[in-house]
């Protein structure tokens, strides 16, 4: 695949998990990636050197998602470093499954702080160096669409919150060429939510292939999003969900 040859992504929330596999998706697919973390140094660092190992060019930077200043400047030194920049990633994310009478307004900051917060400021800054035809791919949730999980009142609201503002900006720089879609993961085997966790009974019998889905899973969505052959693409929820929605 070389679809992305000559392209430039960032990717937010990029040391572990889907945000890892979105970026080293993407560099297999020929781009240039910067990516981004708030907590987490030797896992960028352990994403750059393995698409450093396999060719490609990464350059990470910390950065939480929360903090415009410091997104503002890791995305200009991208800019700087990689000398473009096509294609936007919002990928960081946080949920602090709880109770809704349990969850304190400090939980409901902290999730929206990142997930809706992070986003409006990330894609804001990216707009002002994006080429024109460029790719803004959000990650959202299943449970942007459909709540059907306990303890996730919070995360659930901002993620349907990201998927109202991927389809009101995809209106706002289309006349730019710029396509805006949100990929929607249901269930995935990662650090956070592990196929064998504990929450994963009840994940399972809500999904229709009754499996956790894979990373790269998520990845090749993404990347497929962020490619040529989606360019009448715009404005969409995708889900990659197992059927949990279904």
């Amino acid at each position: 695949m070389a679809q992305l040859i000559g392209k430039v992504a960032f990717v937010t929330g990029a040391s572990r998990g889907i945000g890892a596999a979105i970026a080293e998706r993407l560099s297999a697919d020929g781009a240039s990636v910067a990516i981004t973390y708030a907590r987490d140094p030797e896992g960028a660092a352990a994403v750059v050197k393995s698409i450093e190992s396999k060719g490609g060019k990464a350059i990470a930077f910390r950065a939480d998602v929360t903090n415009a200043a410091a997104v503002r400047e890791a995305i200009e030194s991208a800019v700087a470093s990689l000398g473009r920049l096509d294609i936007l990633v919002n990928n960081a994310g946080l949920a602090i499954p709880k109770k809704f009478e349990e969850t304190t307004l400090e939980d409901f900051d902290r999730i929206i702080g990142t997930n809706l917060r992070g986003v409006f400021i990330t894609t804001q800054v990216v707009l002002e160096h994006m080429n024109e035809n460029g790719r803004i791919i959000n990650i959202g949730s299943c449970v942007g669409e459909r709540a059907m999980m306990l303890g996730l009142v919070a995360y659930a609201s901002t993620k349907g919150a990201v998927k109202m503002f991927t389809q009101a900006l995809a209106r706002e720089v289309g006349d730019r060429g710029i396509t805006v879609n949100n990929v929607q993961p249901g269930p995935i085997d990662t650090d956070f939510n592990p196929a064998d966790g504990h929450r994963a009974t009840a994940w399972k019998a809500a999904i229709a292939l009754n499996r956790y889905g894979r990373v790269d899973e998520v990845a090749a969505l993404v990347a497929f999003v962020a490619g040529p052959e989606s360019s009448y693409i715009t404005g969409a929820n995708l889900t990659v969900d197992g059927g949990t929605n279904a």
